[in-house]
């Protein structure tokens, strides 16, 4: 896969990027849920369609997992990306259901060189997954450890 390989530099608060299309189906659902998220609105659409879900749906933390494979195919450079020393304001809006196709809108809110690790600056930004019909199902806020191009200049 091909992504530009974009250093702390090339990015500027207000910057927006959208990327991916994923199809969520009900098989990956059940089987994300059997290992990791064993509750039965995840597992069977029958016991979801007693819940105020109406169906079967994807765990939460199934599309966070989906949303940060996005980012590696479409977003995040081997040669840049330093990692993350995490998130905030974790927020899942919507359900996510089979059928769904999902996408990563990202926007970068604040850039700061480090002053202790010169061959870095962090990245804060808003990241939101978004359905077919472009409700956003999830949100967070995040800091992303980036090469700079130039160390310390």
């Amino acid at each position: 896969m091909t992504r530009p390989v974009r250093y702390f530099e090339d990015f500027a608060p207000g910057m927006v990027l959208e990327f991916g299309d994923r199809l969520i189906t009900a098989e990956e659902i059940v089987a994300f849920a059997r290992e990791y998220d064993p509750q039965p609105f995840h597992l069977d659409d029958s016991a979801g369609r007693q819940t105020h879900f109406g169906g079967l749906v994807a765990s939460g933390w199934q599309t966070c997992g989906i949303m940060m494979r996005l980012m590696v195919d479409h977003y995040l450079c081997p040669e840049t990306s330093l990692g993350s020393p995490g998130l905030d304001e974790l927020r899942w809006l919507r359900p996510v259901r089979p059928g769904d196709r999902l996408r990563v809108r990202l926007e970068v809110l604040e850039t700061k060189a480090s002053r202790s690790r010169p061959e870095m600056g962090t990245i804060r930004q808003r990241t939101e997954v978004l359905n077919q019909q472009g409700e956003v199902v999830l949100s967070n806020i995040s800091v992303g450890m980036i090469r700079r191009r130039a160390p310390g200049s």
